[in-house]
C-alpha cells in the first residue's frame, strides 16, 4: 500500500457500491470518502470500514466542492499524492497503482481506453469536452496541447498540483471542474502525463443544468485564454 497518497472519492447516495469500492481502494492507499450530503446509507457504510476517512458535508455541493474538500484533508494530512475516482465502480480500483506509478509527473490523466455501456451521447460530450480543453490549455483556436481524454475523472494529482488547483479561483460545481482543473495546471506549467484505463459506465449525474453549467465555464475561459492574454505569471503548459 502506497501511504503517501490519498484516493479521494466524491460520494452521494452510492451505498449500492461505496463498500466494494472503498475496501478495495484501500489495498492500494488510503481513502477518504467525502459524503455529499448522502441521504442514503452511504456514510454509515464508509463510517463501518476500519481505517477509511470522511469528510462529511451538511449540504450537496456537488462534485467540484467534493474533490477540493479532499484535497484539502490530504494536504492537511501530509499526503504527497491524491488519486480522484468514482464511487459507482465506472472507475476500477485495482488501477489505482497505474496512476500513481509516473511519479515525475504532476497530473495522471486516465485515458478511457477500453470501455463498457457507454451512450454515444456521453462519447461525443467527452470529446468535445477534450477538444475545447486542448484549445483553452494552448491558448489557440487552431492546435491543442496533446491531451486524449480531458473529461476523464480518474486522475492521480501531485502536491504541487494539489496545492496549485487550492489556490486557484475554480468557477465550476459539476462536470466542468475536470476540464477547468486540466485548464489551469497545464497553464501553470504542471507535467500532464496520460496512462489507459478500463471504463465501465454505470449511472449519470449529467443534466440539463450540469452541461449547461460547462458550456457556461467552457465559454469563459475560451473567452480568457484563447481570446484574452494570459494571466501574469502563469507559465506555458509542458507534457
Amino acid at each position: 500500500m502506497n501511504h503517501r497518497a490519498l484516493v479521494v472519492i466524491p460520494a452521494f447516495n452510492e451505498a449500492e457500491t461505496i463498500r466494494e469500492v472503498v475496501v478495495r481502494a484501500m489495498r492500494h492507499a488510503d481513502v477518504c470518502v467525502v459524503d455529499d450530503a448522502s441521504t442514503d446509507e452511504t456514510g454509515e457504510i464508509v463510517a463501518g470500514i476500519p481505517g477509511a476517512h470522511t469528510v462529511r458535508h451538511e449540504r450537496n455541493t456537488h462534485i467540484a466542492t467534493g474533490i477540493l474538500d479532499g484535497m484539502r484533508f490530504a494536504a492537511s494530512r501530509g499526503y504527497s499524492r491524491v488519486v480522484t475516482m468514482d464511487a459507482g465502480l465506472s472507475h476500477d480500483p485495482d488501477e489505482i497503482p497505474s496512476l500513481l506509478a509516473p511519479e515525475d509527473a504532476d497530473v495522471v490523466l486516465g485515458v478511457r481506453t477500453r470501455v463498457e455501456n457507454v451512450p454515444v451521447s456521453r462519447r461525443i460530450l467527452s470529446r468535445m469536452g477534450t477538444l475545447v480543453v486542448n484549445r483553452i490549455a494552448a491558448g489557440s483556436v487552431w492546435r491543442g496541447v496533446g491531451l486524449s481524454d480531458a473529461t476523464s475523472g480518474y486522475r492521480a494529482y501531485s502536491d504541487r498540483a494539489l496545492e496549485c488547483l487550492l489556490a486557484s479561483p475554480v468557477r465550476s460545481r459539476a462536470f466542468a471542474f475536470h476540464l477547468e482543473a486540466l485548464s489551469i495546471l497545464h497553464r501553470a506549467g504542471m507535467r500532464i502525463v496520460e496512462v489507459p484505463i478500463e471504463y465501465r459506465f454505470t449511472n449519470s449525474s449529467l443534466s440539463g443544468r450540469v452541461v449547461r453549467e460547462a458550456i457556461s465555464v467552457g465559454a469563459q475561459l475560451w473567452k480568457e485564454n484563447v481570446f484574452g492574454s494570459t494571466p501574469p505569471g502563469v507559465g506555458k503548459g509542458r507534457r
